[in-house]
């Protein structure tokens, strides 16, 4: 009898595990879209602000023209 309380306990943890694991992928899809996000909507005015702080200082008009 001794062998099935051991066999009992060692079930519980593929589950477990299958839950940790599930939880940990649930929580990286969400931050990979949240970050997907965050990179989209702030890429172009990331570009601006580093345009704008550097050595010639340019005026906003310069940094969004094509010329």
């Amino acid at each position: 009898m001794a062998n099935r309380a051991r066999g009992r306990t060692g079930k519980g943890a593929p589950a477990e595990e299958a839950s940790a694991m599930k939880k940990v992928k649930e929580w990286s899809n969400w931050t990979l879209k949240k970050a997907k996000v965050v990179v989209h909507y702030g890429f172009i005015p990331m570009v601006i602000i580093i345009g704008m702080n550097s050595d010639p200082k340019p005026q906003l008009y310069q940094l969004l023209t094509p010329v």
